[in-house]
């Protein structure tokens, strides 16, 4: 299914997790992309935090799962297993 969906990552001031989708209606040759997961760096502590987007585009802290705070990994594992269906819907 790579040809019509894929994950892919923005960077900036943090790392964001979006879910692309191939163009569905020629002549259309832009992909979509529909944010889903957002890793922010906290210098303080030296880990990342997990945020998920609302359907207005808005951030809001991963409080519902098993893991808010941690390394890269941990917290790209969080959103590959998505216990409550957050990321995914």
């Amino acid at each position: 299914m790579a040809d019509t969906i894929r994950v892919e990552y923005r960077r900036g001031r943090s790392v964001t997790l979006c879910e692309s989708g191939a163009p569905w209606n020629p002549p259309a040759t832009e992909w979509s992309h529909l944010p889903m997961a957002r890793l922010r760096y906290r210098p303080e502590s030296g880990d990342w935090s997990l945020h998920w987007a609302d359907r207005n585009g808005r951030w809001h802290p991963y409080a519902d799962g098993n893991r808010q705070f941690g390394s890269i990994v941990e917290l790209l594992a969080e959103v590959d297993d998505d216990p409550t269906a957050t990321f995914t819907g």
